[in-house]
């Protein structure tokens, strides 16, 4: 299904069974008031994102470290994978939706009602921004606790209240930040209106760093040399592009000829770089134009190439990445290599890279645009925000990374 089809589901169905469902909830609480029991196989719910699966994870290493039993996962089966990258939680707890259509949707979910029990599920946090579908989940998951954010007094986007501890999201701060305080309302002993009441400092946001084998390296660049003849990892720096922007949000992209003019300029500063373009299969012919563009043997079409669980290899071979705000730029953040992230319709102050980073922002007064409260969907047709970036200022802003390997 594409996205604003999900989109209208979630409203068009999930409004109402909202509704219900917070009727049905408050009538059984009146004759069975709810308990409390401490947190111990929790569940996370993040359909959406595969960017999200990455920095969700401070806040699921700090509720692994204070809970005595399993840490559990809900996702999209097209995006599994990205969960996979730090293995934080194991493989066997993590549960699929299958997205493909409206049938598989619901089978899936009511067979994630089973799952739910079978695990002894008792507590549910969820991570989405005032999903509908998310909502119902978590009702239905049968946990005692449950945790989301709550629009409390603010308009729009209702989805019911099912919530045992409601939390203020913060639009203010790093959505890295406001995952730490669903963390902290689930553990917390005391009651706060909203949750959760504390600074929450940058140093519970670090990322954790992959760990990756020589021998994986050795693979992914066996993989360029086959693609590129006489390529030396010493005389040749790999840097890469990601041209591509996810379909949830089209206005992110930047146009291809100003990536292609980018390149132009890297290759013509460095006479030894090897520009690799990458994606997924599916976006090998989108990077093919590119490569085309460019005209230069040094560009590599390099969608497909390697599986995505080689990603942290390959980030760890190379010496910078340009990349529009999507999955790489958290992808990356697990690997030490520094990354350049061109901002448009969303902000860095919210969802920028935790890894080293420098973002490209022009900061126009109509950004951002999307926003929890509009449900991520904006009326712009016209990406000024991202037209505005030029490739000459992209490649300054990139340039310092270019002086340090001839440096």
């Amino acid at each position: 299904m594409n996205v604003d089809t999900m989109r209208n589901i979630d409203h068009y169905a999930g409004v109402p069974l909202a509704f219900l469902g917070t009727v049905v909830k408050k009538t059984l609480q009146y004759f069975v008031p709810p308990k409390t029991i401490k947190p111990r196989n929790v569940l996370l719910i993040e359909l959406s994102e595969m960017g999200s699966a990455i920095i969700v994870d401070p806040a699921m290493r700090k509720l692994k470290a204070n809970i005595e039993g399993e840490l559990f996962f809900v996702i999209f089966s097209k995006n599994k994978v990205s969960l996979q990258l730090l293995e934080t939680v194991k493989d066997e707890n993590i549960f699929t939706i299958d997205e493909s259509g409206l049938i598989p949707l619901a089978t899936s979910s009511l067979a994630f009602l089973r799952w739910c029990r079978e695990n002894e599920i008792d507590s549910v946090i969820d991570l989405e921004l005032f999903s509908r579908f998310t909502a119902l989940l978590t009702a239905g998951s049968g946990a005692v606790n449950t945790v989301g954010f709550h629009a409390f007094h603010n308009e729009g986007l209702y989805r019911g209240d099912f919530l045992t501890k409601k939390v203020a999201y913060n639009p203010h701060q790093h959505i890295a930040k406001n995952f730490i305080a669903l963390v902290d309302a689930l553990l917390s002993e005391k009651e706060e209106l909203p949750f959760t009441k504390r600074i929450i400092p940058d140093s519970e946001i670090q990322i954790a760093k992959a760990t990756i084998s020589d021998e994986e390296k050795q693979d992914v660049l066996a993989v360029i040399l086959e693609m590129y003849e006489g390529f030396d990892k010493e005389q040749n720096p790999v840097i890469l592009v990601n041209s591509n922007a996810s379909d949830l949000l089209p206005q992110r992209r930047w146009d291809r000829e100003n990536y292609g003019d980018v390149i132009k300029k890297i290759l013509a500063y460095n006479p030894h770089a090897v520009i690799l373009l990458t994606g997924a299969p599916s976006e090998k012919e989108g990077a093919q134009l590119l490569a085309d563009y460019v005209g230069d043997k040094r560009c590599l079409n390099f969608a497909g190439a390697v599986k995505f669980l080689q990603l942290p290899a390959l980030y760890s071979i190379s010496k910078f990445m340009l990349t529009n705000d999507s999955g790489p730029a958290h992808f990356a953040s697990i690997t030490d290599m520094h990354t350049f992230v061109i901002f448009g319709p969303e902000t860095p102050a919210l969802y920028g890279s935790l890894g080293s980073t420098t973002p490209i922002y022009a900061g126009m007064s109509c950004s951002p645009c999307v926003s929890a409260s509009n449900h991520r969907k904006t009326p712009c047709s016209d990406n000024r925000c991202i037209q505005v970036i030029t490739p000459e200022w992209v490649f300054n802003t990139l340039k310092f990374k270019l002086d340090e390997l001839s440096s």
